[in-house]
């Protein structure tokens, strides 16, 4: 491509407490080596002030009078973009130098795909365990993944703009971080539009994890209101955490650990128990051995029973998750009547 005829890229980035880690992801975006591109930065509401952060680049900071959450912020960037691709950032992610070129030849080269996201590279930031693991989980499980996605990543993805118009952009009801990316993969298939993951698009995650942090994400954040979702769509997808190889290790976690938990009332139950837990292990190598390659055999060691926790209430969350979606559907027909 000539640099006339590339495409001018908006990147959107919603803002909420996020002092820290704002300063990291603009110097990460401006050192691009893609230059057709604007910054749009959405203040939710934040009780911060940005604009020390954001007055050494050529950025727009936009401040929202309330929170209404980034699904609301992104789209009110959205609508003063003058790109012809939205490029949604997160504001603790810091691209790599090529991530706006990756994106920009792809859907260069690729005019039938109206969305593209990537994953988070395997360098983060934080040297935290917790902090390593899950963003080196969240890496792994965008590289193993197919490319043809039915989800969308808003952390570092890029929409077309017609395309994203015409789904109607974010779900504001989703008033604070949570699956309002993946509804809108959603609705972007529903509507006849190609969105692909491409693994060479990738970013830095900058965020320390605490263990109340994950648990909240995981489960809170995602793992209930991405089962409501799948209600609503009315099937299952092979894709990304939802993979049939997790739905199996989940199912297979929560039985073997039941056994175990049962073999007072006939020892046989442990053996098969223990049988199970073993078959989720074995089948979980591949992510071990990630793990042991690129941090080591300590890190991998610990790994292990934390991503058994991870399988645990995830496998707990669906169940629950099914049940507070047919409880809504009742109270709602009930508040009808």
């Amino acid at each position: 491509m000539t640099e006339e005829k590339e495409p001018l890229i908006s990147v959107i980035i919603p803002a909420f407490g996020c002092s820290q880690t704002l300063g990291s992801c603009l110097q990460g975006l401006f050192a691009s080596d893609f230059k057709p591109f604007e910054c749009i930065i959405i203040d939710d509401g934040s009780p911060d002030d940005f604009s020390a952060l954001a007055k050494p680049y050529a950025a727009k900071l936009v401040k929202l009078p309330e929170r209404r959450g980034p699904a609301y912020a992104r789209n009110r960037g959205a609508d003063m973009a003058r790109g012809d691709i939205l490029f949604f950032l997160d504001s603790d992610v810091k691209p790599r130098s090529d991530t706006l070129r990756r994106t920009a030849d792809f859907l260069a080269s690729h005019p039938d795909v109206s969305a593209v996201f990537g994953s988070y590279d395997d360098e983060p930031a934080d040297p935290g365990f917790l902090s390593q693991f899950k963003n080196l989980f969240h890496h792994y499980t965008h590289q193993v993944s197919d490319v043809n996605a039915r989800t969308f990543w808003a952390g570092c993805g890029a929409v077309r703009r017609e395309a994203f118009r015409k789904v109607g952009g974010f779900d504001e009801r989703y008033t604070r971080l949570s699956v309002e990316d993946i509804d809108l993969g959603y609705r972007l298939n529903r509507h006849g539009f190609t969105v692909r993951l491409e693994k060479t698009i990738q970013g830095t995650h900058l965020k320390h994890w605490t263990f109340r942090g994950l648990l909240k994400s995981d489960i809170l954040d995602r793992a209930l209101p991405w089962t409501e979702l799948l209600m609503k769509e009315g099937r299952l997808a092979n894709d990304l955490n939802i993979r049939v190889t997790a739905r199996f290790s989940a199912a297979g976690a929560m039985l073997g650990l039941a056994c175990l938990a049962a073999w007072p009332f006939h020892p046989m139950l442990a053996v098969f128990g223990g049988l199970m837990l073993l078959i989720v292990l074995l089948g979980n190598l591949p992510v071990y051995g990630f793990f042991m390659r690129k941090r080591g055999l300590w890190f991998a060691a610990r790994a292990v029973p934390l991503h058994f926790l991870y399988l645990l209430y995830s496998g707990v969350a669906f169940p629950a998750g099914v049940l507070l979606y047919r409880m809504k559907l009742l109270n709602a027909g009930g508040a009808a009547k």
